[in-house]
């Protein structure tokens, strides 16, 4: 084999490898990537049925209830126009309240409802998560709620 024909194969052979681990980094960021959801776009369809991904609002003013095995909660999340039941098992944070902004992260249930394996809630009177504030915005002006930078 000429010196020609080595260096062709080992320029080959390495773009494969720089391929091949660019494709791993790819569908493993791909795996973890997580979309965020109003209310709105999931009574309308759009949320994905399979895959994890977040949904925010506002906790639905008297919907909090605390179920018979002490560590359930069920609540309802709104943007003002639509409404998703969330159930959650685990500790809620210290700043979770009704009528406060939240964002939960999980999957849809066969029964249309949210079940969460996240919680989180806002750190201060005025903070929401950006994505949230434009969908109540947008509904707020009787706007389709579309979230900025879906896909």
């Amino acid at each position: 084999m000429k010196a020609r024909h080595k260096r062709l194969s080992l320029v080959l052979l390495g773009l494969s490898g720089l391929a091949l681990a660019a494709w791993l980094v790819l569908s493993a960021f791909q795996k973890n990537l997580v979309f965020f959801f109003t209310p709105s776009q999931i009574q309308s369809g759009q949320a994905p049925a399979q895959r994890s991904f977040r949904v925010g609002g506002m906790v639905e003013q008297g919907s909090l209830q605390r179920l018979p095995d002490g560590i359930s909660y069920r609540f309802v999340v709104t943007d003002m126009a639509q409404r998703v039941t969330v159930h959650y098992k685990g500790l809620l944070p210290d700043l979770f309240k009704e009528g406060k902004g939240v964002v939960a992260q999980g999957k849809l249930a066969a029964d249309h409802s949210f079940v969460a394996d996240e919680v989180l809630a806002k750190h201060d009177e005025n903070y929401m998560p950006p994505e949230a504030a434009y969908a109540l915005k947008q509904v707020n002006a009787g706007q389709p709620a579309a979230a900025k930078g879906q896909p």
